[in-house]
C-alpha cells in the first residue's frame, strides 16, 4: 500500500499540511504526520524517517527549513519540501532549493501543501496504476473547471 508521510517543522505550519491532507485523502492515499524540528529534536526526525514505511515523505517547515534536507539525510526515498511563509519569504524557499550536491529535495511553492501532495501521488502512480487513473480524473476535473468558469465568464459579459 502507498504511504505518505507528513512531517511538520512545527504545529504552526498545520494550516499547510491540511492542504497536503485534502488532497491525499481525495485521492485515498494513506499518510501520517507528525510535528519534529530538524534543529530542536534531531533525534526523532531519524527515528521518524527511519522507522517509516512511507512511500514519499513531504517536510513542511518555515524560516531555515532544514528539515526536508534533514530527511533527506536518512532516506533514498523521495523527499517534497513544503516552504512556509513568514517574514522573510525566501528564507524556507532557498533552505529548501539549494541542497548540496547528492542530497537532492524536490521543492513546490510557497504554502503550497497540496502542490506536494499532488507530486506525491504522481510519484507512487509510476508503479500504481489505480493511483495513474485517480489522477487522470483529477487533471479532467481541473481542466472542466476551467472550462466552466470560461464559459460562465463569457455568459456574464454577454448579458
Amino acid at each position: 500500500m502507498t504511504k505518505v508521510s507528513i512531517i511538520l517543522g512545527s504545529k504552526s505550519d498545520l494550516p499547510v499540511a491540511e492542504k497536503a491532507m485534502n488532497i491525499l485523502k481525495k485521492f485515498e492515499v494513506p499518510f501520517d504526520i507528525n510535528v519534529a524540528s530538524a534543529h530542536r529534536t534531531p533525534h526523532r526526525v531519524e527515528e521518524l524517517v527511519e522507522g517509516s514505511d512511507a512511500d514519499v515523505f513531504i517536510a513542511i517547515a518555515g524560516l531555515s527549513a532544514a528539515l526536508p534536507g534533514v530527511i533527506a539525510s536518512f532516506t533514498v526515498k523521495p523527499v517534497i519540501g513544503v516552504p512556509v511563509s513568514g517574514e522573510i519569504n525566501y528564507d524556507s524557499l532557498l533552505s529548501i532549493v539549494q541542497m548540496p550536491p547528492g542530497i537532492p529535495v524536490a521543492a513546490v511553492g510557497m504554502n503550497r501543501g497540496d502542490n506536494a501532495a499532488i507530486l506525491a501521488v504522481e510519484i507512487m502512480a509510476l508503479t500504481d496504476v489505480g493511483l495513474r487513473d485517480k489522477l487522470l480524473a483529477y487533471r479532467k476535473e481541473q481542466a472542466d473547471k476551467v472550462i466552466a468558469d470560461s464559459d460562465k465568464l463569457n455568459a456574464e459579459l454577454a448579458a
